[in-house]
């Protein structure tokens, strides 16, 4: 395979997004720019393995089908996925999302600058009852894994991708390792995140002229079921935000790992509490909702990163940092022969 080939990963959890799984596969399937090979990781779920394996028993040149091979959660699944994969660039699209034509295109454009080395795009919200929910604020889109209103327009560089709409150089991995577990999401506990946002600090620590660019043409469009439309998921979300980013910043250190949030808390979420207000002062629907929204998700997630760092200077909140073996690819034919997965020792709160 070329080295712009491209590998696409899709994490599955539950058959109770089975139609989602399909359809997820049936949008690689559609690209302009058409993808290696897609991956589909179960992560132990030995019905939806069997289920799956059953469905593309007889396509496993285009979409195979593979069990997580480490620790239950979506940054092993992730990172299975990775090592497996035998394109130059892995993307990663979530299992309840499609993406646009033009997704993997915008994508390897973006590659043909060699020191660019991870890619994402722009996910747009599917919302369950059809519309977004009037006391919703944009700025807060994050919690439903989509794009928020805050983000530069264009194909920009940026300090992180968001990881269910985005690419990396498999060399991104040989260089800074794998996702990192423990931090992200485990099946249907508590909605942690920034499992993306560590690795792309710690790549560009690895490699301090790599680039990382998000173009807002690279599309998908991301189902938001009902549960998450609610005010209640909302503050767990944010909540459990704030407990990951303690991780990360314990992990990658607090320059770097809050560097991104200061703008977003101190310009563009104010800003957004000012045109709520300015709405309801107007009389148009939400606006009052909205600027109370943003300043509860403020609160919980400030609360959850307070009591994730105190848990971390205790020695909790512990995670790993996985190794990857690189598939016989020439893509991969420079870094040393094939090597079992292997994982650094936990991180329990030391700066890096």
């Amino acid at each position: 395979m070329s080295h712009l080939d491209i590998s696409v990963v899709i994490c599955v959890y539950t058959e109770d997004r089975w139609e989602d799984i399909l359809a997820a596969v049936d949008s690689v399937r559609r690209q302009s720019r058409p993808a290696a090979e897609t991956l589909l990781v179960v992560d132990h779920n030995p019905a939806l393995l069997e289920r799956l394996g059953k469905e593309y028993k007889n396509d496993r040149q285009e979409v195979r089908v593979l069990a997580n091979a480490g620790p239950r959660g979506l940054s092993a699944g992730r990172n299975t996925g990775i090592a497996a994969a035998r394109g130059g660039i892995v993307a990663f699209l979530d299992d309840d999302a499609v993406a646009e034509r033009d997704w993997l295109r915008y994508f390897a454009e973006g590659y043909a600058d060699p020191r660019v080395m991870a890619v994402g795009g722009r996910t747009m919200p599917a919302w369950a009852s059809g519309r977004r929910p009037d006391w919703f604020p944009e700025e807060f889109d994050w919690v439903v894994g989509c794009t928020y209103k805050g983000l530069p327009p264009g194909r920009v560089r940026v300090r992180n991708v968001l990881g269910g709409n985005a690419s990396f150089r498999r060399s991104a991995f040989d260089a800074a390792g794998g996702f990192a577990t423990g931090i992200g999401r485990d099946g249907d506990k508590r909605p942690l995140g920034c499992e993306e946002t560590e690795l792309c600090i710690r790549l560009t620590q690895a490699l301090p002229d790599a680039v990382l660019l998000i173009d807002d043409r690279s599309v998908i469009h991301h189902k938001v079921p009902a549960v998450r439309e609610r005010f209640g998921y909302f503050r767990t979300r944010a909540y459990a935000e704030g407990l990951s980013k303690a991780l990360v910043a314990r992990s990658v250190g607090a320059d770097k790992g809050l560097e991104s949030e200061r703008r977003y808390t101190t310009r563009v979420l104010p800003a957004g509490v000012a045109r709520g207000l300015r709405d309801a002062a107007l009389g148009r629907p939400g606006g009052a909702g909205r600027a109370g929204a943003i300043v509860a998700g403020v609160a919980a997630a400030a609360g959850g990163y307070v009591l994730g760092s105190v848990r971390a200077r205790r020695g909790g909140g512990a995670f790993s940092v996985p190794v990857l073996a690189s598939a016989p690819t020439p893509a991969s034919a420079s870094v040393p022969g094939p090597r079992p997965a292997s994982e650094r020792p936990s991180v329990r709160g030391e700066t890096r």
